[in-house]
């Protein structure tokens, strides 16, 4: 009992963890499971409108992560400067996200005003006739217009956000994105079929309803941090001036810079695997796009688990409790590890049952099957390098994790996906099984790096 002890924590530490961790669960799901409810509702009215849509979320996806990147740079430091109790430090870190926020928006709107119309069109060079592939061009473009927007609202409340979750105030946030997503199912009711007296808009309906969801989110959570002051003490002054010191601000480029490079090289990577199974048949894109979306839903214990790492580690290395933060991020990694155990279990046994609730044929249906029942298998190898990923970062340690998240997924596994589809006569869900075992590489550099202790820094001394 005397190793294992070190792996397990007792009840106040558990409820810790929980208390951090259930309330970015709650938030993550919601949206995942509207996701879900979106792509079903908008699939009722018509194929070409449903692949229009996936096609710009499939685009605004990347701008999510780029905002995502751009802020978590600046999160490492907020982290550490509130555990320190330096309220001013936070401010500053806020600053940079605003900025940063702006730039990336600024161009993401550029690019899709000046671009938008042949980014779709990369998407619609397969199958399929003239005609319904100018339906899906002219609904994709529909959607981005309105969509476009929505990302200023999504900027500012990824900023309020992020750094209240690196405070350890989670609760607002959930809240903030509970009632977005109230918004958007209630609008996409009303707007898409025409309910309650309003005209039927269809794509458009979809997007003003998540365009409105944004925004509605964004009030609560800057209205209610500014009213209380006294609760967020760190928000107190944030606009007396825009300023960001030149010292801070460089150093956060110089640990912030591989987070941002990092999350978008990740999503195009991620697009490269699928384009990858794709060449197998339109089938394993349809078996794909329901694993993924089942798989996104039962995703975020680990998601939060290793957000909550950060979250709890990065504090304590900002206090200097380099051997609590030890202590605690190895319970930490084992509890993850732990939970993600019995939820893949769970997602082995149902596996056969979320295919059925989509309208596609038994190849794809059973190829989805399959894909589900892989993913399940791998999910504790995916939580044990998602919460050493955050361990690393938590120290500010991003270049290791740029060439541990990045580098790899182009360097092994876009490399062994391309290799096994191109070359071999592997049945799909073989080559994606492979593809899954090539991370055992990364599990172990992991471990390593994570035993060594090379996280173990406080960066805003």
């Amino acid at each position: 009992m005397g190793k294992l002890s070190k792996f397990i924590g007792n009840k106040d530490f558990y409820k810790m963890v929980l208390m951090i961790a259930v309330p970015i669960m709650v938030q993550n799901g919601i949206t995942n499971f509207v996701s879900l409810l979106d792509n079903i509702m908008i699939g009722q009215v018509g194929t070409e409108q449903m692949s229009g849509v996936a096609i710009v979320n499939q685009l605004i996806f990347v701008y999510n992560l780029c905002i995502f990147g751009g802020v978590s740079g600046a999160g490492i430091f907020t982290a550490q400067y509130f555990g320190q109790g330096n309220h001013e430090g936070v401010r500053q870190t806020m600053r940079f996200k605003l900025w940063m926020s702006a730039i990336i928006t600024a161009l993401t709107a550029l690019l899709f005003w000046a671009g938008g119309t042949s980014l779709i069109n990369a998407y619609l060079t397969g199958d399929g006739s003239a005609e319904s592939v100018a339906a899906t061009l002219g609904y994709g473009r529909q959607y981005l217009w309105i969509m476009l927007t929505g990302l200023p609202a999504f900027a500012i409340v990824q900023t309020y956000s992020s750094t209240l979750r690196e405070c350890g105030q989670t609760i607002l946030p959930m809240k903030a994105g509970i009632a977005a997503v109230i918004v958007n199912l209630s609008f996409n009711y009303i707007l898409i079929y025409g309910k309650f007296g309003a005209p039927a808009l269809g794509v458009a309906g979809a997007a003003i309803a998540t365009v409105l969801s944004r925004y509605v989110e964004m009030l609560i959570v800057a209205v209610q941090v500014h009213r209380k002051q006294s609760e967020y003490a760190y928000i107190s002054g944030l606009y007396h001036t825009l300023k960001v010191p030149k010292s801070l601000t460089l150093q956060i480029i110089k640990k912030g810079s591989p987070l941002l490079f990092n999350e978008t090289l990740w999503a195009a990577g991620m697009a490269m695997l699928t384009q990858c199974y794709s060449i197998r048949g339109l089938n394993v894109v349809a078996g794909l796009n329901v694993s993924n979306t089942i798989n996104n839903v039962f995703n975020i214990v680990f998601i939060a688990l290793g957000d909550s790492v950060a979250i709890v580690v990065g504090q304590l290395l900002g206090a200097g409790k380099m051997k609590e933060a030890r202590d605690t991020d190895n319970k930490m990694i084992a509890f993850s590890v732990m939970c993600c155990t019995g939820v893949a279990i769970v997602m082995f046994l149902l596996a056969p049952l979320f295919p059925g609730l989509y309208k596609i044929n038994d190849e794809a249906r059973q190829l989805a099957q399959y894909f589900i029942m892989a993913t399940a298998v791998f999910m504790p190898q995916n939580a044990f390098l998602h919460a050493t990923y955050f361990t690393l970062r938590s120290g500010g340690k991003t270049i290791i994790t740029f060439l541990f998240d990045s580098v790899f997924i182009w360097c092994v596994s876009v490399l062994l996906a391309y290799l096994f589809s191109h070359y071999t006569a592997l049945p799909v869900v073989a080559v994606y099984v492979f593809v899954q075992l090539g991370d055992i590489i990364k599990c172990t550099i992991g471990f390593l790096l994570v035993k060594k202790g090379v996280w173990l820094q406080n960066i805003v001394e």
